[in-house]
């Protein structure tokens, strides 16, 4: 589990192995109608790491609370670590729980399995994303995912 404190230092965001006891509470997340053209529902996205292939999934947590998603997997091309499935819950939108669910999961799979470079897409008509993943260091490439333009963080180059 890690563990990143939100905007006022009190409430911390944890994210958590996606399992029996808090699988419900990532199926129930909603995002808001104008993002339902980017994400997909979150039983997509549990059944894509139960049966696509090596997509493992974290819940977001606040407290007890499961307030978002998001799914990891390394690519056997060049061996980055890949980020998909962001979302957050509508009702927690807007309070810096996405920016502290990426920054926990870049810590936690740095500091856990020693990835140094992630990469994750994103649809490039989604400013909100586009402009959260630049302010967290990520680059976009000519790379694309189907419709998806990708974007790359090197941790190595950032402490060089």
């Amino acid at each position: 589990m890690v563990t990143s404190l939100s905007k006022d230092n009190e409430s911390p965001v944890t994210l958590r192995p996606v399992n029996r006891d808090n699988w419900r509470g990532v199926a129930k997340l909603e995002v808001t109608a104008a993002q339902r053209e980017f994400v997909s529902e979150p039983c997509r996205y549990l059944a894509l790491c139960s049966y696509g292939g090596d997509w493992k999934p974290l819940a977001v947590c606040l407290d007890d609370q499961v307030i978002g998603f998001l799914m990891w997997v390394v690519d056997p091309a060049d061996g980055s670590c890949c980020l998909g499935g962001i979302s957050i819950d509508q009702q927690y939108q807007r309070r810096g729980y996405g920016r502290q669910a990426v920054q926990a999961a870049i810590a936690m799979l740095a500091g856990e399995h020693g990835y140094q470079e992630f990469a994750l897409s994103y649809n490039p008509a989604n400013l909100v994303a586009k402009h959260l993943y630049i302010s967290l260091g990520f680059v976009e490439t000519d790379e694309w995912e189907d419709d998806e333009v990708v974007a790359r963080l090197s941790l190595a180059k950032r402490c060089t």
